[in-house]
């Protein structure tokens, strides 16, 4: 099997190519070829993962849970951080048996990672079985890509960087019924220094607003019960963000509604006043603060300072004073000192999060950090992790424990952790409550009496 660029086949012909081989394979197979799809890492990933499973689904291929049932494995990365690379070279190692035992399997590795050339310079001569590699510029010739692979038996390596239009006729195969992902904007432009995503991802790029609400309005209309649009800065939307929340707010039907990610930059007055005062938006804000020290925020690219920040907080919670803020922290910024590293423990205590997703810095190669002098050991890093992680412990398992007494509204998701009869679900604030109920409540709305508040969720009775 040579190796090539791809060379942009025609799209018509290359779908009218997959819809014959399907069709021809499921006669002599007695089932459609099976396609096995895996989003690593963020919410964006998982929706990029249901896209590429519409555009399969759309010629013919099922899909299987199972890679030895597989004749399309598709590994769909993340490049955020160096244990998902590992992760997913782990993956590629363990196929590499499999495709000996099923030669005519077609195995491919897409999304941020993989637009990264190091990667797929790696990949094309340490794994030798995978047929496919392409970039996040390369999701709409996926039926071009596959046309070669079958048709010519070529291995195709895509890591162009075209001008992405947004293909507003695409569709997401969703496994979830209850819960689903809408991007709304694609890319980022922030540059912070440490961050891969806007060189895999390119500049910001924007669905328009009459696109965006008729496929909440037609997610509603098949029973959705929350929607959650997405964005690498999902509140720098060049339409107008708060004007857009306020329209699908005005949507009718029973369903809540949440965004992710926000930078700070751009979290406006205007932004939390329409959270106050919308109907069915969550009354919580993930909000990534990365560090509590100016300097490190600075040396970050962050554009804003502690002191602004916390302006945003202090906005809201003047008007709802337990309003829930969760956010995104990065333990060993390269230069860090441990006094530093002890204002994020103060933020901490500050602003009472509801919970943190804490990690410790990862060198991305090609971002400007990873040319910073890094003089902290992994060691103390880890150390510095778990001090974080226990000081969340203690400001949460206080703050929790403003839920206990109150009747809280829980999309039931299914059963719980804490034995059989139990169920679990998320508040609107997306903290995790546990409850006794039959599994009959699962894809519903529950009122659930909090009567317990833990350092990372809450249990109840249902009402």
């Amino acid at each position: 099997m040579g190796d090539c660029v791809n060379n942009g086949a025609n799209t018509d012909s290359a779908r009218s190519f997959l819809e014959a081989y399907t069709f021809r394979f499921k006669a002599e197979n007695g089932h459609a070829p099976l396609a096995y799809v895996h989003s690593f890492g963020c919410q964006q990933n998982v929706s990029d993962g249901e896209r590429l499973m519409g555009r399969l689904a759309a010629v013919g291929y099922e899909f299987t849970k199972d890679t030895d049932c597989a004749d399309l494995i598709i590994l769909n990365t993340c490049a955020v951080r160096e244990n998902a690379e590992d992760r997913v070279f782990g993956n590629l190692g363990q196929l590499k048996k499999l495709k000996q035992h099923k030669p005519d399997l077609v195995i491919g590795v897409c999304g941020c990672m993989a637009q990264q050339q190091h990667v797929a310079d790696k990949i094309k001569e340490a794994y030798r079985h995978v047929d496919l590699v392409f970039g996040t510029f390369a999701y709409n010739e996926l039926y071009a890509m596959l046309y070669e692979v079958l048709n010519s038996r070529k291995r195709i390596f895509d890591q162009s960087e075209r001008p992405l239009d947004i293909d507003e006729k695409f569709v997401q195969l969703r496994e979830n019924k209850v819960q689903a992902f809408v991007p709304i904007m694609y890319g980022c432009n922030n540059f912070c220094t440490y961050c891969i995503v806007p060189y895999v991802r390119g500049r910001e790029r924007s669905r328009s607003p009459g696109s965006v609400l008729n496929e909440v309005k037609e997610l509603v209309s098949q029973g959705y019960k929350e929607i959650t649009l997405l964005g690498q800065n999902v509140n720098s939307y060049s339409y107008g963000f708060p004007e857009l929340l306020r329209s699908i707010d005005a949507i009718e039907g029973d369903f809540r509604i949440r965004f992710m990610s926000s930078h700070p930059k751009d979290a406006s007055r205007d932004l939390i006043d329409t959270i106050l005062s919308s109907k069915k938006i969550c009354k919580q804000l993930h909000l990534p603060v990365q560090s509590g020290c100016d300097r490190i925020l600075k040396a970050m690219n962050r554009h804003y300072t502690v002191e602004q920040y916390l302006d945003i907080v202090n906005y809201t919670r003047e008007k709802k004073p337990d309003f829930s803020f969760t956010t995104d922290l990065i333990v060993g910024f390269p230069g860090e000192t441990y006094e530093e590293f002890c204002m994020t423990k103060d933020l901490i205590r500050q602003v009472r999060y509801d919970n943190i997703y804490s990690f410790v810095y990862s060198k991305r190669s090609g971002t400007v950090a990873a040319g910073f002098e890094d003089s902290i050991s992994d060691k103390q890093k880890g150390l510095w992790l778990r001090e974080l992680l226990l000081e969340q412990r203690e400001t949460s398992s206080r703050w929790l424990g403003r839920f206990v007494g109150r009747v809280c509204r829980v999309l039931v998701e299914g059963e719980g952790r804490t034995g059989e009869g139990y169920l679990t679900g998320k508040n609107d604030e997306g903290i995790i409550v546990e409850f006794k109920g039959d599994i009959s409540l699962k894809g519903q709305f529950a009122e659930i009496k909090i009567t317990k508040a833990m350092n990372w969720a809450l249990s109840g009775e249902l009402v």
